[in-house]
């Protein structure tokens, strides 16, 4: 999967959940421009994770594929272990990996709600208990840990169109206040909300350049915007607790269904 790991260094390490592919990939690769080692997790793009080891070795960085299915309780909490086997240490996870499934609440199923909770919410929590666990054993090197749970911010502009999924991640921005409370003062535990930042869903090219306009700043945000907003979170010590909306101030104007639709409109 990944060229023979270099000697160990002082670098940080960090894993970024679904990092083989979008917004993960483009958080891995800033951060390993910034210094930080990268552990790359996917599911199943085991060919685009190999490529983003590869890309950020180019930059530098030690980095390693971890293959994991994040719903599996037992696979999730083998992740983060494995991935101070690897680098001996792990002092920073951002929580990307997601599930974004359309449902109402016309056709609302137990069986939706649990696939987005497994998805995105219950293996942040997981991780992030991982993570503290780590940084507080004997011999990891003094800073202790950071946390980035990537949001929505629909959160702050709620509508009722992906109801599992804005459910999930409701939930995980309550665990985000919770999380910070519990593992300090040792893992700082923060969020980032981003806008429109990638074609997603049935939406098609034209369709997104609409929506990213469909802010105050007719403009919303880039992978480049949200991985310089995890790459601040995780190198200011002095934040926890709290999320950066990165969205071009969508969230500042109510919209009555997910931009998705509202693109759609003539």
């Amino acid at each position: 999967m990944a060229l023979a790991t270099p000697p160990s260094t002082d670098r940080p390490v960090v894993l970024v959940t679904g990092s083989a592919r979008r917004l993960g990939r483009a958080i891995a690769l800033h951060l390993a421009g910034r210094g930080w080692d990268v552990a790359v997790h996917y599911r199943g793009s085991a060919d685009d994770a190999a490529q983003t080891v590869r890309d950020a070795q180019a930059l530098g960085a030690r980095a390693h594929a971890f293959a994991a299915d994040l719903a599996d309780e037992a696979a999730c909490a083998a992740l983060l272990p494995a991935v101070q086997a690897h680098f001996g240490r792990v002092d920073a996870l951002v929580n990307n990996a997601s599930l974004f499934e359309y449902d109402a609440v016309a056709d609302f199923s137990y069986a939706a709600m649990e696939r987005h909770w497994r998805a995105n919410t219950a293996p942040a929590i997981v991780l992030a208990r991982a993570l503290d666990a780590c940084v507080g054993a004997p011999g990891h090197p003094a800073g202790g840990g950071a946390v980035v749970n990537l949001l929505d911010q629909k959160l702050w502009n709620p509508n009722p169109d992906y109801f599992s999924y804005t459910l999930s991640k409701a939930a995980l921005e309550s665990a985000n206040t919770l999380l910070a409370q519990a593992l300090a003062p040792r893992t700082r535990v923060c969020g980032v909300a981003p806008g429109v930042t990638l074609v997603s869903g049935p939406m098609d090219t034209a369709e997104f350049e609409r929506a990213h306009r469909l802010t105050p700043l007719e403009r919303s945000s880039t992978p480049e915007d949200i991985a310089r907003a995890v790459a601040f979170l995780l190198e200011s010590p002095a934040i926890t607790g709290t999320t950066l909306l990165v969205d071009g101030g969508q969230h500042l104007q109510a919209q009555p269904r997910d931009v998705l639709f509202l693109a759609k409109e003539p």
